[in-house]
């Protein structure tokens, strides 16, 4: 027996732009688009008659803005939604805040030439709808926006502890995500203490967007965190995030990890790489890191995370159970990569006590 399409529902106040996304989704054998609907009071009255599976949803929209309009979704009718934010400072910010409060995904889109991009991204835009679709139940799973909670007591107590070690050793935490991955690593940060080993993250993420990310995330955590630059200093008490469309590896100047940034070409059709980074973990830094491989669509990272455990550093993978998506914690498993499996909120621990081991 056949497996029923995938119904989508677009929302969105540009004509333009629910005609080429219905085109671009009709392309696909697997999604049926189920119906159009021009702003949330519109969709509203849809999504009763219609009954998606996915919905596609504008962030700026008249008469009720799309926060607003997926605040209400995920409070009275949970679903898979994926964002179409525009690719600015403004259009970052409004997609993380999605995020939070339980969209599964976004899709940038520029500001000029809508219709061209959104053409370019069509195997992104068909990519995420599946993936949205095959996560139906990880949507209720989301940490909530307000759940973010601060170091536990004794967490910090481990803190102050081990605090001589991590300042007077190079030890190194590597974090790698995609689909799902800005929530599971602002909940992971925000658990780990002032003090905690020099962290780098790889998330795929557009470009514009990483900066915002960063942001957010050093409003939220202890810990500063900055997007990366190159010649940085990965120092104790800070973590440093991945800018969009740029390769992040480490290097050694001296007895300091530094933050390399390059332009070399994708690998596993992502830059920056979650590969890229643990190779190079694994490669200047062996047993004195730890790495964590969290929710994410593909299999970016899993080989990395292998080379590292196997240069003698501690890794660790997200379980099934607690991603979005479990694809690159899952190869990660599957190939032996992972010394150990997780939920998330297991996570920092895990981490700082990897670090220690180092």
């Amino acid at each position: 027996m056949s497996t029923p399409p995938i119904r989508v529902l677009i929302v969105d106040d540009s004509a333009l732009v629910r005609e080429i996304l219905t085109t671009l989704l009709r392309t696909d054998p697997e999604i049926e688009v189920v119906g159009t609907a021009s702003d949330p009071y519109a969709a509203r009255t849809r999504i009763k008659e219609l009954n998606p599976d996915v919905l596609t949803l504008d962030v700026e929209m008249p008469r009720m803005d799309g926060l607003t309009f997926l605040r209400n979704l995920m409070r009275l009718r949970p679903m898979p939604v994926v964002m179409i934010s525009s690719l600015t400072e403004k259009g970052a910010e409004v997609a993380l805040t999605a995020l939070e409060i339980g969209a599964f995904d976004f899709v940038a889109k520029p500001k000029l030439d809508v219709a061209h991009a959104l053409v370019h991204f069509r195997d992104e835009i068909i990519g995420k709808v599946k993936a949205a679709q095959a996560a139906r139940e990880a949507v209720v799973r989301r940490v909530p926006a307000t759940a973010l909670p601060s170091a536990a007591p004794d967490r910090q107590a481990m803190a102050r502890e081990m605090g001589r070690h991590f300042r007077t050793t190079d030890r190194l935490i590597a974090i790698g995500a995609s689909t799902g991955g800005t929530e599971a690593i602002r909940h992971v940060l925000g658990l780990l203490p002032a003090d905690s080993p020099g962290t780098v993250i790889v998330q795929h993420i557009p470009e514009t967007f990483s900066a915002s990310f960063a942001k957010r995330l050093d409003r939220e955590c202890a810990v500063s965190v900055c997007e990366a630059q190159d010649g940085m200093q990965i120092l104790p008490g800070h973590a440093f995030v991945a800018p969009g469309n740029r390769h992040l590896s480490i290097g050694r100047d001296g007895a300091r990890f530094v933050c390399r940034i390059s332009d070399g070409p994708p690998v596993n059709h992502h830059r920056p790489s979650v590969d890229v980074l643990f190779d190079s973990v694994a490669d200047h830094a062996g047993h004195n890191a730890v790495g964590a491989l969290l929710t994410g669509m593909g299999d970016d990272g899993a080989q990395g995370l292998l080379r590292m455990r196997r240069a003698g550093a501690a890794t660790i993978a997200q379980d099934e159970a607690t991603s979005v998506v479990w694809g690159m914690p899952g190869v990660a498993v599957r190939i032996g990569a992972a010394e150990r499996v997780m939920p998330l909120k297991d996570v920092a621990d895990a981490l700082l006590a990897g670090a220690v081991r180092a």
